[in-house]
């Protein structure tokens, strides 16, 4: 079930420039073309690559079927050790409250990212509301400082009644930023 084909190289390769290229231009409006220009190179490493393309599922991420297959996914240790838009990255579990905030430019990538593979991964069946159903079935199951956790509940909620691209705009995120954690 999980061999590793020409055809899934092939359509994950694809997957990561469609996801790249789209947060490349949402990174653009948020004010952080160039991280949006060398956001993910890591899933070009041979480690995040080749067991993506192993796992790939097109609708979904990859590293579920991984984590269901192996209990664990080599992608994504990697993939979130080496990209600071991950909250994961900032995570300290030897600080009294170890939900590091991540910096606003992060931020603002965390989002572009997590809309694109909204886009992405939905296809067709996207609409506004997407990340926020899926944000908010999550929410639950990570480790997150309380503000950041409304921080981003508030954009999605945002975008889910505005649209990407009103919501989207280095001058709004940074309100919501500033009013969220300053």
């Amino acid at each position: 079930m999980y061999k590793l084909t020409i055809s899934k190289i092939l359509k994950h390769f694809h997957l990561v420039n469609k996801h790249r290229f789209i947060v490349f231009k949402l990174s653009i409006r948020a004010g952080i073309p160039l991280q949006g220009l060398v956001h993910d190179l890591s899933k070009y490493s041979f480690v995040e690559f080749f067991e993506s393309a192993r796992y790939y599922a097109g609708t979904y991420s990859p590293i579920k079927n991984a984590k269901d297959d192996k209990g664990y996914s080599e992608a994504w240790l990697h993939h979130k050790g080496r990209n600071k838009h991950h909250f994961e990255y900032w995570y300290d579990y030897d600080l009294d409250n170890p939900a590091i905030v991540m910096p606003f430019k992060y931020y603002a990538e965390l989002v572009c990212d997590s809309m694109s593979a909204s886009m992405v991964y939905n296809g067709k069946k996207f609409t506004n509301d997407s990340q926020l159903k899926f944000y908010e079935k999550k929410r639950d199951h990570i480790i997150l400082d309380p503000r950041f956790d409304q921080l981003l509940l508030r954009t999605y909620k945002d975008i889910s009644i505005y649209g990407v691209n009103y919501v989207i705009r280095k001058k709004y995120l940074r309100k919501l930023y500033d009013e969220y954690i300053k």
